[in-house]
């Protein structure tokens, strides 16, 4: 969101400032090349109209002047004077004579370009230059007149005229500030905007973010009001749309999960009393069988192996209902780890195949039932499916208790190893028939988390290795 939101603003105001620069841009450029052109302009039209209204008789003999009259450094320097203003330097060559310069004059004939010289021998030029750091327009022209005949010929007469840039510069220099001026606020009114933009646009997405993550939290009833028809509001309808759809079927399927659950509960009580009469039955069967015919022994031997193996499944399925019905309690209590490992091989006959490493006077907090049922998922897993030696170590880590469980067979396929704590999961074909339920690691997982633990599962060389990790309450 916030991603999404700085790219929304960054792009508005992007926009915004670029459109705010060309538009600046080809303003100041308008506004520069006018003024510049009205400086030129007028600068050229006041040379020529001193030059045009000059009455010196300057030139040739057949020039249209009075052949008895003679040019006067006065008249130069009345000519240079009538050219020179507060922001003008003139510089006049005269045939022969020294080049005249306006009174106090900074710039001269060695300021005056060769190519603009050479070009002002033909028509009236100019150029703009940078002399001593200040922007100035230099005009230059040969002073012609018309002969007898009416021909134009040059007069030997060429004025220059430096003049000074500084105004325009000025006015250029106060505009630049004052588009800077303009340039930031609109940078701010920019960002203002797209933040508010961003905000009316984005909270529609945000709400429904809010929604989104509400509804994965299970709360199905979420829904959004629909606000005007823009693609925003149509996928607010799409997601309440969604959304109902969504609860009507979790609905459906928690239905068919509690049917469920109770069905498997009720078969497993169900089934449990007649259980127990053939276990009894059974019993007595076993005892007998070593004096019934050889078939007949090896059937009531097979029908007491599977009556257990379903004894197992029975009770392993009442276990996994009572989880699932959130009927299982932990009963914590001050437990001697050590004790607690050794009675659970004990009892199971599993003393001798299995060799445990734990700390004299480990004490830990646990449910005692709850454990051993771990403990013997973990340690008749690695009996059934594993090769000695089996080893069972605990210890206590500064994070909790910690029970590893360790075989040296040929270890769980990898690509099982994401599967071995699922419901009825048995890794590899061999152990499809084997006498274990495929219940008891989903069991021992269980309890691990019933105790706020965890079970992990790793390869080793050789073997597999379980650890039970268990936190201080």
């Amino acid at each position: 969101m916030r991603s999404l939101r700085k790219r929304l603003v960054v792009t508005f105001t992007i926009v915004a400032v670029t459109a705010s620069a060309m538009v600046a841009g080809i303003g100041y450029q308008l506004v520069r090349g006018e003024l510049l052109h009205r400086a030129e302009s007028s600068a050229i039209e006041d040379v020529r109209d001193v030059l045009d209204r000059m009455t010196l008789p300057i030139g040739t003999s057949d020039l249209l002047w009075p052949n008895d009259a003679s040019v006067t450094d006065d008249d130069l320097a009345g000519l240079v004077e009538s050219l020179s203003g507060p922001d003008r330097q003139v510089v006049l060559e005269y045939g022969q004579e020294p080049a005249r310069t306006s009174n106090n004059a900074t710039l001269g004939p060695g300021d005056i370009p060769d190519q603009l010289r050479a070009d002002a021998r033909h028509r009236l030029s100019y150029q703009t230059l940078v002399l001593d750091g200040e922007p100035t327009l230099l005009v230059g022209t040969d002073v012609e007149r018309l002969t007898g005949t009416g021909a134009t010929r040059s007069t030997g007469m060429s004025v220059y005229v430096f003049v000074s840039m500084r105004n325009e510069e000025r006015v250029l220099a106060n505009l630049r500030y004052a588009l800077l001026q303009a340039g930031l606020l609109t940078l701010v009114i920019a960002l203002t905007l797209a933040l508010l933009s961003a905000r009316q646009v984005l909270l529609p997405v945000r709400r429904l973010g809010a929604a989104a993550r509400a509804l994965g939290a299970g709360e199905l009833d979420t829904r959004l009001p629909v606000h005007g028809r823009d693609e925003l509001a149509e996928l607010t309808a799409t997601f309440n749309e969604t959304a109902a759809a969504l609860e009507q079927t979790v609905s459906e399927l928690r239905g068919l999960e509690a049917m469920s659950r109770r069905f498997v509960a009720d078969v497993s009580h169900e089934l449990r009393t007649p259980l127990t009469t053939m276990i009894a039955v059974t019993d007595m069967l076993s005892e007998e069988a070593e004096k019934l015919p050889d078939d007949a022994g090896q059937a009531v031997h097979l029908v007491v192996k599977e009556i257990v193996r379903l004894r197992v499944l029975v009770e392993h399925l009442i276990e996994v209902s009572r989880f699932d019905s959130g009927a299982a309690v932990l009963n914590r209590e001050s437990v001697d780890v050590g004790d607690a490992l050794a009675d659970c091989l004990e009892v199971r006959g599993w003393s001798d195949q299995v060799k445990l490493t734990v700390p004299p006077g480990l004490i830990y907090s646990l449910d005692p039932r709850r454990f051993d049922v771990i403990m013997a998922n973990l340690a008749g897993n690695a009996l059934s499916h594993g090769a000695p030696p089996v080893l069972v170590s605990a210890r206590v880590l500064p994070s909790g208790l910690e029970v590893m469980v360790r075989d040296h067979g040929e270890g769980i396929p990898r690509q099982a190893l994401p599967h071995v704590f699922d419901r009825f999961f048995k890794a590899g074909v061999t152990r499809t028939r084997s006498e274990g339920s495929g219940l008891g690691l989903s069991i021992a997982k269980a309890n691990a988390e019933l105790h706020r633990g965890t079970i992990t599962v790793k390869l080793c060389d050789p073997g597999t290795q379980f650890t039970l990790w268990v936190p201080r309450p």
